[in-house]
């Protein structure tokens, strides 16, 4: 009773943190049980709580092979990790009690719009179902088409396994696979419809609800609201330009290049080897990764929307006009609030890769970096040195994942109250630059 009454008091988005934690632990748990391993495999805890928090966190990053040592029924526990993560703790539960025939709470509702990042509940519930059913159909779509590729190399019940593991991985813009030996889609990197496909799911699924919403409403690019119109343009500048400067510094193809780019935007697939490219190659990756995805979508990163206002901001202070864009003013709010992600997302990756550097003294900077920049934007690409990491190393990089799933700038507004001031202080001017 005394425990129910804590939850009640909780605001939402703690509510929310404590979900994804709870539900981590509860998948690290059920991964080390001797159902979900293979009888030749060995699973510790540390890297249970690893795959759990990676699959949560919709990452991708992995310290053991999924495929060589999850059975069937551990990778079956991994996909629905992905899957609640993907769509969120509460979206999963509120999908739930429709399902059951229902009412949901008006407790329920709250939570469900701090999880969709939406400013208002009324008609949750419909999105929610919305949400859902959009789901669906993109992933039964992407394993379907995935399908047609896998039972060209494999028997039919495991095609099938993996064509609905893969799509529901890239679909939560998590780089998990159960092709075995750690290859990703490497064996694929040529395969023009599933790198395709793949790409296509990890769009969608990165572009966030509300613009496919807005978009399948509207039809038109004009009569968009500003938010799907700043994601959708700041999402294919950030492709083309990822895909030309890869093509350039990178020896692959351009499909390489075009499905490198797009994964970087926090899903995590390879269809190449990332710890054999060159640092330049690394750096444009690191900075994908960084601003990764949009908001209310399965993606991390700062968001493209967070990018989109702090390169307007610029723009505007350089020509001397108010910060606006497709003929509408940005709001102070809108502006200080992404100066505000993206200094403390800076502030968590520099003071992780510190102590990646003091626990991992043996592997490069560039690696540590990435490997942060990876795990805060819940991408799941690595430079090939996360098993070889220590348990230290480990937990760092299992903080970071959850930190970039839950919101750095979420994490320390929950815990922090926010009082008004009584006073104003008077303005003075310092000097910049």
């Amino acid at each position: 009773m005394f425990f129910i009454n804590f939850l009640k008091k909780q605001p939402p988005g703690r509510l929310i943190a404590m979900g994804f934690a709870l539900v981590i632990l509860i998948g690290a748990v059920i991964l080390v049980l001797p159902v979900s391993v293979w009888p030749d495999a060995e699973v510790s805890f540390v890297d249970a709580l690893f795959t759990s928090t990676s699959a949560v966190c919709v990452t991708g990053l992995i310290a053991i092979d999924v495929a060589d040592h999850f059975t069937p029924f551990g990778q079956a526990v991994v996909a629905i990790l992905i899957q609640i993560g993907g769509l969120g703790v509460t979206s999963v539960g509120v999908g739930l009690i429709l399902a059951a025939g229902k009412r949901v709470s008006i407790r329920g509702r709250l939570l469900a719009k701090e999880a969709l990042n939406v400013d208002s509940f009324r008609g949750i519930v419909k999105l929610v179902r919305a949400v859902l059913f959009m789901t669906l159909f993109f992933e039964v779509t992407g394993a379907v088409l995935s399908f047609l590729v896998f039972i060209q190399d494999y028997p039919l019940p495991h095609a099938l396994g993996i064509s609905v593991f893969h799509s529901i991985a890239a679909f939560n813009n998590s780089g998990f696979d159960i092709l075995g030996g750690l290859r990703n889609l490497i064996p694929y990197q040529d395969n023009i419809l599933l790198n395709l496909t793949t790409a296509g799911l990890i769009i969608f699924g990165g572009i966030g609800f509300l613009v496919i919403l807005d978009v399948m409403k509207q039809k038109r690019f004009k009569k968009l609201t500003l938010h799907s119109k700043v994601v959708i343009t700041t999402s294919i500048v950030l492709i083309v330009v990822g895909t030309l400067l890869l093509k350039a510094t990178e020896d692959i193809s351009w499909l390489g290049a075009f499905f490198q780019s797009v994964s970087a935007r926090t899903a995590g697939f390879s269809t190449y080897s990332i710890g054999e490219f060159t640092n330049a190659g690394l750096f444009v990756l690191c900075v994908l990764m960084f601003v990764g995805a949009s908001p209310g979508s399965t993606g991390g990163g700062i968001k493209t929307s967070t990018f989109f206002v702090l390169i307007q901001s610029a723009r505007s202070i350089f020509v001397k006009r108010p910060l606006s864009s497709f003929r509408r003013n940005l709001s102070p709010e809108n502006l200080s609030k992404a100066y505000l992600v993206t200094i403390l997302s800076l502030g968590v990756v520099c003071i992780a890769t510190f102590l990646m550097c003091i626990l991992e003294p043996d592997c490069t900077f560039i690696q540590l970096l990435f490997e942060v920049i990876s795990a805060f934007g819940t991408v799941g690409l690595s430079t090939g040195i996360t098993p070889g990491l220590s348990v230290a190393g480990k937990l760092v990089i299992i903080l970071v994942m959850y930190t970039g799933r839950i919101g750095a700038f979420t994490l320390l507004s929950m815990w922090i109250d926010h009082p008004e001031p009584n006073a104003r202080y008077t303005q003075e001017a310092v000097t910049i630059g």
